[in-house]
C-alpha cells in the first residue's frame, strides 16, 4: 500500500474536485428532477471527500491549492457528450472513470480511504438505481449482494452502446483505409478506381455490419426472452421451490441460512420483484437491458459508415497524389481520435491509446498498399 504523502493527497484532491465539477454539471444538464437530485447528492459527497484531502494536506504542513477551473480532459469530454446527447449517453464513461478512481484508492492505505470507499459504494447503488429504474427495495437487496460478492464498478455499461459506436467507427476506418490504400497501390493512384473501391467498401461493410448486428442481437434477445418466460412459468408453477432456490443463491454468497431465507421471503412478497430478482440472480440477465436489434443494426451501420467515409472524402474532392496524401493524413488523425475515445473507457493514457490505434491502422494500410502495388505491377 502506498503511503498518503503530500503528492498523493494533492492527486486525490484533484480527483475529487474534478468529480465535483462533473456531478455539478451533470445535475445542471439533467432535465429529470430525480436524476438531477441524485447527481447533486453525489456532488455533495465528493465535496466532503475533497475536504478530507484538503485537511490531510494541512496536517502535512502543505498549502491547499485553489480549485482548478479546468478539470481533466476526460471529465471535459464526458460533459461535452452529456450536453450533446444527455446524461444517459455518458453512463459507461462515468462508470469507467469511477472504476479508475477506485483502483487508485485501493492502492492506498488510510482511514480516510476506507470512509471514502463506503461513499463510492453508495454512488454505485445510486447509478444502478438511475440506470435500471429498480425500486428502492430491490436496490437495497442488490447492494447487499454486490457488497458481499465484492463486485467492482463495471468498466463499461452492460448495454455497451458507447463501446459499440467507438469500435464500429474504428472498424470502418481501418478496414476501408486498408482497402483504399490497397486499390491505390494497385491502380497507381487513379482516383476513379480508388473512389469506386472506397464507396463499395463503405456500403458493403456498413450493410454487412448492420445485418450481422441485427441477427446477432435478435437471436440473443429471443434466447433471453425465452429464458425469462421459462423462469416466469416456473415461478407461477412452483413458487416455493423457486424461493428455496433464491435462498440457496444468497446462502452461497455468504449469508446465514436465516438471513438468506428472510431475504428470499421478502423478495417473494411481490411477484414482479421475485421474477426480476430470479432473472438477475439465476440467469445473470438484466430485464431492462436485453438490447434493441434495430438500434444495434442502425448504430453499427452509421458508426461503420462514418469511419469508412474518412479515407474516401479526399477522393470526392480531388485525385492523384494530393488526394492520396490527404487521405493518409486525415485517416491517421481520425485513428488517433478513435484511440483517444477508447481511452475514455479503458482508463489508459490518451497518448498511448491514440498512438496504438494509429500504429494498427497504419500497419494495415502499409501492408495492403504493398500487396496492391505488387498485384498491380503484375497485372
Amino acid at each position: 500500500m502506498a503511503p498518503i504523502d503530500v503528492q498523493q493527497s494533492l492527486e486525490n484532491l484533484k480527483l475529487e474536485r474534478d468529480a465535483i465539477t462533473l456531478y455539478d454539471e451533470l445535475a445542471k444538464i439533467e432535465k429529470d428532477p430525480r436524476r438531477a437530485d441524485a447527481f447533486r447528492t453525489i456532488a455533495s459527497n465528493e465535496r466532503r471527500h475533497a475536504e478530507v484531502w484538503a485537511g490531510k494536506l494541512r496536517e502535512l504542513g502543505a498549502v491547499v491549492p485553489e480549485p482548478d477551473a479546468h478539470p481533466r480532459v476526460r471529465v471535459r469530454t464526458i460533459l461535452l457528450m452529456a450536453r450533446a446527447f444527455g446524461t444517459h449517453a455518458v453512463r459507461d464513461m462515468v462508470h469507467a472513470l469511477e472504476g479508475d478512481e477506485e483502483d487508485l484508492y485501493n492502492a492506498q492505505s488510510s482511514p480516510e480511504v476506507e470512509a471514502i470507499a463506503a461513499d463510492e459504494r453508495e454512488h454505485a447503488a445510486i447509478w444502478e438505481r438511475l440506470s435500471g429504474g429498480k425500486p428502492d427495495r430491490a436496490v437495497a437487496a442488490q447492494r447487499a449482494t454486490d457488497i458481499v460478492a465484492g463486485e467492482r464498478w463495471h468498466r463499461a455499461g452492460r448495454s455497451g452502446t458507447l463501446r459499440a459506436v467507438i469500435f464500429g467507427v474504428s472498424d470502418g476506418l481501418v478496414s476501408n483505409l486498408a482497402l483504399v490504400m490497397g486499390v491505390a497501390g494497385a491502380s497507381q493512384g487513379q482516383g476513379s478506381f480508388v473512389l469506386l473501391a472506397g464507396i463499395a467498401g463503405l456500403l458493403a461493410g456498413a450493410f454487412s455490419m448492420a445485418a450481422g448486428e441485427y441477427i446477432s442481437m435478435q437471436s440473443q434477445r429471443e434466447l433471453f426472452e425465452r429464458q425469462i418466460a421459462l423462469e416466469k412459468a416456473e415461478l407461477e408453477a412452483m413458487p416455493q421451490e423457486e424461493q428455496a432456490e433464491l435462498a440457496h443463491l444468497y446462502r452461497a454468497k455468504g449469508f446465514t441460512q436465516a438471513e438468506a431465507e428472510a431475504i428470499a421471503a421478502r423478495m417473494f412478497g411481490d411477484p414482479e420483484h421475485a421474477l426480476d430478482t430470479l432473472v438477475r440472480e439465476e440467469l445473470g440477465l438484466d430485464p431492462n437491458e436485453l438490447g434493441s436489434p434495430w438500434g444495434a443494426a442502425g448504430g453499427s451501420f452509421v458508426a461503420f459508415g462514418v469511419g469508412a467515409l474518412i479515407p474516401v472524402i479526399p477522393y470526392l474532392l480531388s485525385s492523384g497524389s494530393a488526394a492520396f496524401l490527404v487521405a493518409i493524413g486525415l485517416s491517421l488523425a481520425a485513428l488517433f481520435a478513435v484511440g483517444a475515445g477508447v481511452s475514455l473507457l479503458t482508463g489508459r493514457s490518451l497518448l498511448f491509446s491514440g498512438s496504438r490505434q494509429v500504429l494498427i491502422g497504419a500497419t494495415a494500410a502499409i501492408v495492403t498498399y504493398v500487396v496492391g502495388n505488387a498485384i498491380g505491377a503484375v497485372v
